[in-house]
């Protein structure tokens, strides 16, 4: 009985977090296009998520993970994002830039889930993959663009923990989503 027990208990997360999967398809508009599929509470449960997974570089083209509090939608339009921004990595196509995009994928996610993020963790929504033809690209998305000093310590904690040896930039999701392209100020990049 004593084992029984022991398997039934789980190490709970602080907040739940939903995996989301935006499948490539020309028909239809995005929004039907991305899919929850499924939430994690536990870091057992985590665990079992990624490891029942495809790795981000073994993705087809146009597909895209999101992890975000499970309240939240990855998208730029729920409220919790709207005044937001992210900060963005790219990784090369190949063998190379594949081990370093999954590496980095793993440890923004153990970030996320492990608040790694300290004070500024309840500033961070949620981190996505785009998997695209000639990048794929990391960012992890800040509630309040205008939060400078909380997003400059988020971005520092990224570059850290992910070993990134690139600069990362920050943008806003209105640039985003207005023009199609970044629009980065000086301090929104870190070396």
């Amino acid at each position: 009985m004593g084992e029984v027990e022991e398997v039934e208990k789980k190490n709970p997360l602080n907040l739940k977090w939903t995996l989301w999967y935006l499948k490539p398809n020309k028909g239809g508009d995005w929004e039907s296009n991305l899919v929850p599929v499924t939430s994690v509470g536990t870091v057992e449960d985590f665990w079992a998520l990624y490891n029942h997974i495809e790795l981000p570089s073994n993705l087809i083209q146009g597909s895209d993970y999101s992890v975000f509090k499970d309240d939240i939608k990855p998208m730029w339009e729920d409220k919790a994002n709207r005044n937001g921004g992210r900060w963005l990595m790219t990784f090369e196509k190949g063998a190379r830039g594949a081990t370093k995009l999954d590496n980095a994928w793993l440890e923004v996610l153990l970030c996320l889930i492990g608040e790694a993020f300290d004070d500024e963790s309840d500033q961070v929504c949620g981190a996505v993959v785009n998997v695209r033809r000639v990048m794929t690209k990391i960012s992890v998305w800040t509630a309040n663009y205008d939060d400078k000093a909380a997003n400059k310590k988020i971005g520092k904690i990224i570059k850290q923990r992910t070993g990134y040896s690139d600069p990362i930039y920050y943008e806003r999701h209105v640039d985003t989503a207005e023009r199609g392209s970044k629009n980065i100020a000086p301090w929104d990049s870190l070396e």
